[in-house]
């Protein structure tokens, strides 16, 4: 079995919970809160044990916020990986109004890793034992750490043969593709920015993605385009994959879904086209869900199965 290393460097303790209605300077008497594990790498972690592929999850955590974030990830059965800090870790709130079924989503700051901790966490990485096949760079970067941290994290995977996978957006993705990667996944706004215009079509997408390709950047880009599917390109494929239509309850953790998806196809050997239909499988079904809540697995075999049908589906000559 292949092993799969998550990255998150800005973990989080996510709460959600539900009211009728959000009216201020009025007490609102909310639903029971459910508190869950999160921060990008570790939701794709979460999503991989759902679907059956073990993985283990780096992340620096400290104080009571940190011990319980561990606790919730060993009570999922997930491995972790726990660099200690001298800070707690910070903790997020989602509210869903039931009367407008309108969502908030109130995200604290991560508080600030020492140079030491930093060094720690490049440690803790070169020491995992075996060599991930995979290494998931996921999610945000917490207040003060330097874009160029993430590249060193690339360029050491890459050293010891990892595979290196990003989703994460800004100065981050442009320091971490800077030093190579074999999978990126930036959505519409992301890509946008890398190729410095407003906004993109399709024909933008695959040309942005192709330079970014060409110029040794990365193998592969997976554009996730939100109900609009997924857009998948390599230097000589493209593939764009319309979402299955359902009621969206909540947009939290689709991202990090869909690259549990791919991670888990890929390390099966499954083909890109395969992989990238099994990620927006989990994404779209990640959608189904209210709060926080991640996919289930029954959902995602589902809309799988109907996303493989449509692409051995023969296609109409002009």
């Amino acid at each position: 079995m292949s092993l799969v290393a998550t990255l998150t460097l800005n973990p989080a303790l996510d709460t959600s919970t539900s009211v009728a209605g959000i009216v201020p300077d009025q007490k609102l008497h909310c639903a029971a809160p459910k508190t869950e594990a999160g921060g990008g790498g570790i939701n794709v972690s979460r999503g991989l044990h759902r679907l059956g592929t073990p993985s283990v999850a780096v992340y620096p955590a400290g104080g009571h916020t940190g011990a319980l974030l561990e606790a919730l990830l060993t009570a999922e059965g997930i491995a972790s990986c726990v660099i200690p800090t001298q800070s707690a870790v910070r903790e997020n709130f989602v509210v869903v109004d039931t009367a407008s079924h309108q969502q908030y989503r109130f995200g604290m700051p991560g508080a600030l890793l020492t140079a030491a901790e930093q060094g720690e966490i490049l440690e803790a990485l070169h020491r995992l034992t075996p060599l991930p096949d995979f290494v998931v760079l996921s999610g945000s970067l917490p207040p003060g750490m330097p874009p160029e941290f993430l590249a060193r994290v690339a360029r050491q995977a890459r050293e010891v043969g990892s595979k290196v996978v990003v989703d994460t957006s800004g100065p981050a993705m442009l320091a971490v593709i800077e030093a190579g990667a074999y999978l990126i996944k930036p959505n519409l706004g992301e890509l946008s920015q890398l190729a410095g215009v407003p906004e993109l079509d399709n024909a933008g997408v695959v040309a942005t993605a192709r330079q970014l390709i060409s110029a040794d950047r990365c193998e592969i880009v997976v554009v996730s385009m939100g109900p609009q599917g997924a857009c998948l390109v390599t230097c000589d494929l493209e593939d764009h994959i319309a979402a299955p239509v359902v009621k969206r309850r909540s947009t939290v953790g689709a991202g990090d879904s869909m690259v549990a998806g791919m991670v888990h196809a890929l390390v099966r050997g499954q083909s890109l086209r395969e992989a990238v239909r099994l990620g927006v499988a989990c994404g779209t079904a990640a959608t189904m869900n209210p709060g926080t809540e991640l996919f289930h697995p029954a959902d995602v075999e589902r809309l799988y199965r109907c996303l493989l049908q449509a692409m051995s589906a023969p296609h109409p000559t002009a």
